[in-house]
């Protein structure tokens, strides 16, 4: 929300800007340099969050405050991991419904790591392929976001924020996004 009003207000100066150069062109007054720094200022400010929601984004945003149980826990097949899917409320009455699965390695002091996170189908299944392998069915009349994933090697962000994050790129070593 502070970025959209950040640019909001960039764009207002920078028009506010042209109209003043233009101005000071026509009636040979001088340059408006207080506007042109604040105009750069803003730029800045856009850049700057727009680089920190792309590049440093971790799963630690995820608002756990409605938080809602999905599936699992379901154990692998030699009990080494076990994987839970949570459900994210947004948007209110017209909103919809995010999931990601939660999967617990109980062989490093039950570390647990984010590998799955998009829109939630109506259809939405975990099931152990074999000890590594979690296929995640995650289906609709019109459209599916179904995977199969390595848990310990890959990861999938629908939106692909997870692939680009420098902060994740060492949790992995394929990412998937739709």
């Amino acid at each position: 929300m502070l970025g959209i009003l950040i640019s909001f207000i960039t764009v207002i100066l920078f028009l506010i800007l042209f109209v003043r150069m233009m101005i000071s062109f026509i009636r040979k007054k001088p340059f408006p340099k207080k506007l042109l720094l604040a105009m750069l200022t803003g730029i800045v400010l856009v850049s700057s969050i727009y680089i920190y929601e792309v590049y440093f984004f971790t799963f630690d945003e995820i608002d756990k405050k409605y938080i809602q149980n999905g599936p699992g826990p379901v154990l692998s097949p030699t009990e080494k991991y076990t994987a839970n899917a949570y459900y994210e409320p947004y948007g209110g009455a017209a909103g919809g419904v995010n999931v990601w699965v939660e999967v617990t390695k109980h062989h490093e002091n039950d570390k647990k790591k984010i590998i799955y996170y998009s829109d939630a189908n109506d259809n939405f299944l975990l099931d152990w392929v074999d000890e590594k392998t979690l296929f995640i069915t995650n289906a609709g009349p019109y459209k599916s976001n179904s995977i199969k994933l390595n848990v310990e090697q890959e990861i999938y962000h629908d939106r692909g924020l997870a692939c680009r994050s420098w902060f994740m790129k060492d949790e992995y070593e394929t990412c998937y996004q739709k």
